[in-house]
């Protein structure tokens, strides 16, 4: 499943990469393949396949997300997307 989404936060696009990284091991393990964009200093956009639909929700709704999301003011809006053609 494909997803595109698009992050606002408080902190830099650096920060959010930081972030990023250091859960590289478990986003891995649900998403075959993301690329991170940067909108302007404080939104992004993230690209990603997820294979495992269950599992990314819950690494999503785990506490260590949503800690960080709630430090830096991260809003996710996730979008499915399709393949046309």
């Amino acid at each position: 499943m494909n997803l595109c989404v698009v992050s606002t936060f408080d902190c830099t696009v650096a920060d959010f990469r930081a972030a990023f990284k250091e859960y590289e091991d478990e986003i891995g393990k649900v998403c075959s393949a993301w690329e991170i964009a940067e909108v302007n200093e404080h939104k992004a956009v993230t690209m990603m396949n997820v294979t495992d639909k269950d599992g990314f929700e819950t690494l999503m709704t785990s506490p260590e997300f949503i800690e960080w999301n709630t430090a830096n003011n991260c809003v996710d809006v996730i979008y499915s997307l399709e393949q046309i053609g």
